[in-house]
């Protein structure tokens, strides 16, 4: 509540008309991105919404990939924090990540973005900050210290996200060799 006239006429309002009573020092980008939006758990039902935003970011279709990636994250991953975003009903995004316990005999809760897309007609509208911002919420609720994911060097685009969204890289080097 404001405690002053001044405080009335100085208040910011979003796009919806709704008062901003978030601190221009802070982080609340988190909390307004995941307030503006509606973020959900993935479901089974949004398997063909998924490989439809992957081929409109990526013009493949990579269904085979997508129906692995969701029986992992609905029936072997213990714990379910896979995302969708939704606007007027329909899904506009979505981010699959599972939680890992440790790798290379080291102990470490963490978790893993294993892929994040938003329909190119919802771009810049918040909905990948809506996804991120409502994972780390629920990773931290499960007192998951880290969270890490891979991605092309010249995805210039994600790299641009993720920077804005507090990642950088990381300690490890990761190497492939192919076989003939």
């Amino acid at each position: 509540m404001p405690n002053n006239e001044h405080d009335i006429a100085t208040r910011k309002y979003d796009a919806s008309g709704m008062a901003d009573y978030s601190s221009p020092d802070s982080d609340d980008f988190e909390a307004l991105s995941r307030d503006s939006v509606l973020v959900r758990s993935l479901q089974a039902d949004d398997l063909n919404a998924i490989i439809r935003i992957d081929k409109k970011i990526t013009g493949e279709d990579r269904s085979d990939y997508y129906r692995s990636k969701l029986d992992e994250v609905m029936d072997v991953s213990g714990i379910r924090v896979s995302l969708v975003a939704e606007v007027d009903g329909a899904a506009a995004g979505f981010i699959m990540a599972r939680v890992d316990f440790g790798d290379y005999g080291k102990a470490e809760p963490a978790a893993v973005i294993d892929t994040i897309g938003v329909n190119p007609g919802f771009a810049h509208q918040g909905i990948g900050q809506a996804l991120l911002s409502q994972l780390l919420a629920n990773l931290s609720i499960l007192h998951v210290e880290s969270v890490r994911t891979l991605l092309r060097w010249d995805d210039f685009a994600l790299l641009a996200f993720l920077g804005n969204c507090g990642f950088a890289p990381s300690q490890r080097l990761v190497f492939t060799r192919r076989i003939d």
